[in-house]
């Protein structure tokens, strides 16, 4: 058995095998500690699959039972401990409805691949939920890699990869280290047009824009959207066009992004 459970009681709430597991609405666990916290069967199941170095897992006995088959066919001996519903709540801090955590390491800093077509650019995007669900989308559509300011939120924060189904495991983020220069050297370096996705009467609508060869689509952040110096480094600007409603303006980050990998990765390319 390439797992080795160990059952846990009510006694072992101060057990120091679970210090990485505690108060975890506290945003522990980092970039800088190196490890993130895989949350939900889903994204444990594709965790197991990564071949990244696992640290434990805390699971209750229902998802035992439903993960043992994928823990068996794991490499490597993992440690997994079994606790009641009650014990994993107070260790994390709040109610683990799911039943289900892992630590893990986090994903050495990738490279944006050399045969890369499509790169989704994220700017000061703060809002984990916001960025998983981008990072969701972008794996769903094809975008060969991530690229992040540096002011934007942690991709591997616990809610972050749960919200992304896991996919910021499956696809390559990127944080900038130099802003802008990183973002013009897509364009100068690797021949990427940049393309701002706005929300702006004078720009391209999404519908009449066919995407080049390699693009860079840039999204801003929730409410303030893309800011205009950085719009002003962009070689198009483009939009959703949006019905005349009093009531709504605009998408929400992750869904305006499902909308435009869509259409530049599944329609406009079809010829």
């Amino acid at each position: 058995m390439p797992f080795e459970l160990a059952v846990l009681t009510e006694t072992a709430l101060d057990d120091p095998r679970l210090a990485d597991y505690r108060d975890l609405q506290d945003r522990r666990l980092g970039e800088a500690s190196g490890r993130f916290v895989a949350e939900s069967e889903m994204v444990v199941r594709k965790l197991l699959a990564t071949g990244l170095k696992i640290h434990s897992l805390l699971l209750t006995a229902p998802r035992l039972a439903t993960l043992e088959s994928a823990l068996a066919a794991a490499d490597g001996s993992v440690p997994v401990f079994l606790v009641p519903q009650t014990v994993m709540d107070q260790v994390a801090g709040f109610h683990v409805h799911r039943g289900c955590l892992a630590i893990a390491d986090r994903p050495r800093s990738p490279a944006i691949p050399a045969d890369a077509r499509t790169v989704v650019v994220l700017v000061d995007l703060v809002d984990v939920d916001n960025l998983g669900g981008v990072a969701r989308n972008a794996a769903a559509f094809g975008a060969d890699a991530i690229l992040l300011s540096p002011r934007c939120a942690d991709p591997f924060y616990r809610k972050a990869v749960r919200t992304s189904a896991g996919a910021v495991l499956s696809i390559p983020i990127v944080r900038a280290s130099r802003w802008p220069d990183d973002l013009i050297a897509l364009r100068e370096s690797s021949g990427f047009a940049l393309v701002a996705a706005v929300l702006a009467a004078d720009a391209v609508p999404l519908a009449m824009f066919a995407p080049p060869e390699r693009i860079a689509i840039l999204f801003g952040a929730e409410g303030p959207g893309l800011d205009v110096p950085t719009q002003r480094l962009c070689d198009t600007r483009l939009t959703i066009p949006m019905a005349k409603s009093p009531a709504v303006d605009s998408l929400n980050v992750a869904n305006a992004s499902a909308v435009v990998l869509y259409h530049l990765t599944q329609v406009s390319r079809r010829g």
